[in-house]
């Protein structure tokens, strides 16, 4: 890398609390910083993709809310947190009893976010940053916050949640109303109006829906 991750988290961003979910704190960019403004060629010259994890997106905040008012859904198992980003849903599990949680994301600038935002949260998480896609990594629960942006990637996600669904995990997302999310394969849990950046989200407030996934629904 170009640029020292964790050197560069802490000069970019702010300990905030994400709006729906103040009980946790991440290190988040706002902006007041250069970061939130820079192109994606001023990136690329810095050495950082595209800082997912420095947003707080909607559907991992819904997700997240979802798991500390159902701390059932987690407690005592384990939890792979897939495209965890600033590491928000991890956390959230971790604080409602899961009995460990990995944190997936083959950005490498989201394992020192995740580093950072977990022990600003004092909880403590296993990380990878290899592609899990397809793998049954024989968690109890999967999660995953606002997933279903592009269709390839959606058509790569739909058989392997199928798939895990199948052989007996739990697997829950949360989606602000993204064009790919299959609903018809899915069952509606809860759903929040979650407030988020008109910069990031064309809205100052994102309808998001809660999902279990592998049961058949008409929502």
């Amino acid at each position: 890398m170009k640029t020292d991750p964790e050197s560069f988290i802490l000069e970019n961003t702010d300990v905030l609390t994400p709006p729906h979910v103040p009980e946790i704190r991440l290190h988040l960019a706002t902006e007041a910083h250069e970061l939130w403004l820079k192109t994606e060629e001023e990136l690329q010259e810095i050495g950082l993709p595209p800082p997912f994890w420095a947003f707080a997106w909607a559907g991992g905040q819904g997700l997240a809310r979802y798991i500390l008012d159902h701390p059932e859904a987690v407690r005592g198992r384990r939890v792979v947190d897939f495209a965890s980003g600033s590491g928000l849903v991890a956390i959230a599990a971790m604080k409602a009893g899961a009995v460990s949680v990995l944190a997936a994301d083959i950005d490498p600038w989201a394992e020192t976010a995740v580093r950072l935002n977990a022990a600003l949260n004092g909880v403590t998480l296993s990380y990878t940053g290899e592609d899990i896609t397809g793998r049954d990594l024989e968690a109890e629960v999967y999660l995953a916050g606002d997933v279903f942006y592009d269709k390839a990637f959606a058509d790569r996600l739909k058989p392997w949640f199928s798939g895990l669904a199948a052989n007996g995990a739990s697997v829950i997302v949360g989606d602000p109303g993204r064009s790919y999310c299959p609903r018809e394969m899915m069952t509606a849990l809860a759903t929040y109006e979650v407030p988020v950046t008109r910069a990031l989200e064309d809205s100052e407030v994102k309808r998001t829906t809660v999902w279990r996934f592998g049961t058949t629904s008409c929502n």
